[in-house]
């Protein structure tokens, strides 16, 4: 199975487990900078050379060699599974993506049809239900987890505890997880263990937020859009996300961590 989603810098300071929704585009243009002094031009998702990637072919046997031996400082993110899912919502099913065209193709079209949500569209300045079309993606989303149908879970959607357990099966060690909702302080961790080619200041980076202005803003705080139900299967899809990274399932509202990370409790449990 190898290491999907393994990102590592050229000089193989680092290395970093992606997963999506939790501040990656910020991530991969700093370690992209770390190593070469400059940003990336453009979505750092499109990069081809200067950052290694699992989905690059050249760069397999490296991550490979350098995971296994656990030779660089190995580290990965997460985020509150409220703000996460919210956020893949507004993004890939509202939202039109860097391609000029709704995710996947018919995605949307099939949630119109079988689900009965909606998404508005730039035209219209994406007016429409947002709680109640919210409430039906996410029926959608855990049938395509509990039961994958009417398709397999997308990346953007399926548990973070998913993501990461990839890393710990294959013969990975995590150094550091740290949450996206304390960005600068994990992050600076990160780099205060490990020497890189260029230093980099987080405080005046920018947050490579690609997703950002492509589809409809939020238009209520985040615990209005769910109700006893939602929160049901919410726990239904991320109860290990919440135990594991410490969220807070009672409370919505709260996106911050209520404990810290166990490192050796993580490789345990997703180890298995």
């Amino acid at each position: 199975m190898g290491f999907p989603g393994v990102w590592m810098t050229e000089s193989e300071s680092m290395v970093y487990r992606v997963v999506p929704k939790c501040a990656c585009s910020t991530i991969g243009q700093v370690m992209y900078y770390s190593d070469h002094g400059t940003f990336f031009d453009g979505d750092i998702h499109d990069s081809k050379d200067k950052l290694h990637k699992w989905t690059q072919d050249d760069s397999q046997s490296l991550i490979e060699a350098n995971v296994q031996g656990h030779k660089s400082y190995s580290f990965t993110v997460v985020r509150n599974p409220y703000t996460r899912i919210l956020s893949s919502f507004f993004d890939k099913i509202c939202g039109i993506q860097r391609n000029g065209s709704r995710y996947r193709g018919n995605l949307v079209p099939l949630l119109i049809q079988k689900y009965g949500i909606e998404v508005g569209a730039p035209e219209d300045g994406f007016e429409f239900d947002q709680i109640k079309s919210f409430r039906r993606f996410l029926l959608f989303a855990r049938d395509t987890i509990r039961w994958r149908r009417p398709m397999e879970p997308d990346i953007h959607w399926s548990a973070t505890s998913g993501h990461v357990s990839t890393f710990i099966r294959n013969g990975g060690q995590y150094d550091s997880i740290f949450w996206t909702e304390k960005f600068n302080e994990g992050m600076q961790g990160v780099l205060d263990s490990i020497e890189t080619p260029h230093e980099i200041d987080l405080e005046s980076i920018p947050r490579f937020n690609e997703s950002e202005g492509h589809g409809p803003k939020r238009a209520h705080p985040v615990e209005d859009y769910f109700d006893d139900m939602s929160m049901h299967l919410i726990y239904e899809i991320y109860k290990r996300d919440f135990r594991l990274f410490k969220y807070d399932f009672e409370d919505p509202s709260n996106k911050m961590p209520i404990g810290e990370i166990d490192l050796d409790e993580v490789h345990a449990k997703l180890g298995r």
